[in-house]
């Protein structure tokens, strides 16, 4: 499967320039032509698996984008569409920086779950059907089948807003690093576990050596994996057996992330891995697209295999839960 990507801008409506432009990157499967395999033009996509389900990826806080392509290369590989953006805006009052978009405003407790909390994704959803009424994927994206995946902030705008009622296309959500916790600058009790939609199936994962969690379970005592392992009991009522509690042994905060920016995140507040990043990494993709696979595209033997990949001992994955 070749991959290709080509780059786009939206607008958020009602953000104050210059912090209301995001830029995205689209990767696709791609078919190159003989006469198009010197040329600069874009290649054409590969009508072969289309239309394709699109995943949207939501970066952590400060993550650039391009540090999540392996995924994104990864699971276009398996004939999907996966979108990746940057959007440099005012997070926190007076803070700007790289950002997901969460809409804070919404997490508090009067507002939380009778709105979206997802501040870029109506943009991000717009440009989709600009495209697939224009351009290279024109009618070849599936925007009824939409899976919104993140890491850290990223996860939780994913887990929180993979709900019908505001978004009907998207059909499954993912994440990494993430938990429901309600912290109290917003107005929570500490060791709140906040409710998540429960209508679509989602895939949990975190790691033992998340150092991040470590500090966000200073308001749910407990370990790395105690905010993760809460939000599934917790924030979720399952039932139906698509959703899936996953905890990697030995990864940590930015295991799913290619080369953390010490620039800008400090990934000295997170735990070393004990693992090889790598093997950590191919192996998350690997369920990431194995559940893609058996709940969004019903593909019947993804689900044997992600049964199998889940429960054959692995020294990567410290314990596996479905309900």
């Amino acid at each position: 499967m070749t991959v290709r990507a080509f780059f786009e801008a939206a607008k958020v409506e009602g953000v104050q320039s210059p912090y209301d432009t995001i830029h995205l990157k689209i990767l696709y499967p791609a078919q190159i032509p003989e006469q198009l395999e010197k040329s600069t033009q874009i290649e054409p996509a590969n009508p072969e698996n289309a239309p394709f389900p699109v995943v949207i990826l939501f970066n952590g806080f400060n993550c650039d984008a391009q540090q999540y392509q392996w995924l994104a290369v990864k699971l276009v590989e398996r004939g999907l569409v996966v979108v990746l953006f940057n959007w440099i805006t005012e997070s926190l009052p007076g803070v700007i920086s790289l950002t997901p978009g969460i809409d804070l405003e919404k997490m508090k407790p009067t507002i939380y779950r009778t709105a979206p909390t997802a501040s870029a994704l109506p943009a991000l959803l717009a440009k989709l059907e600009q495209l697939q009424n224009q351009g290279i994927l024109a009618g070849m994206l599936d925007l009824q089948r939409i899976i919104l995946g993140g890491h850290s902030a990223g996860g939780i705008v994913s887990i929180e807003n993979a709900d019908p009622r505001f978004f009907p296309g998207v059909v499954a959500s993912f994440a990494y690093g993430a938990s429901s916790t309600g912290f109290p600058i917003l107005g929570y009790e500490p060791g709140t576990i906040l409710p998540l939609p429960d209508s679509l199936p989602l895939l949990l994962m975190g790691g033992t050596r998340d150092g991040f969690m470590v500090k966000s379970s200073e308001v749910s005592p407990g370990d790395a994996t105690t905010p993760v392992i809460r939000t599934f009991q917790e924030a979720i009522t399952g039932g139906r057996n698509d959703t899936y509690l996953v905890i990697l042994e030995g990864a940590n905060h930015f295991s799913i992330v290619d080369q953390p920016d010490s620039t800008i995140v400090r990934p000295s507040l997170d735990l070393e891995a004990t693992q090889s990043q790598e093997n950590l990494r191919l192996l998350m993709s690997e369920i990431i697209g194995l559940f893609i696979d058996t709940y969004v595209r019903h593909q019947p033997e993804a689900s044997q295999l992600l049964e199998q990949l889940l429960n054959t001992a692995n020294p990567l994955i410290k314990s596996f839960e479905r309900k």
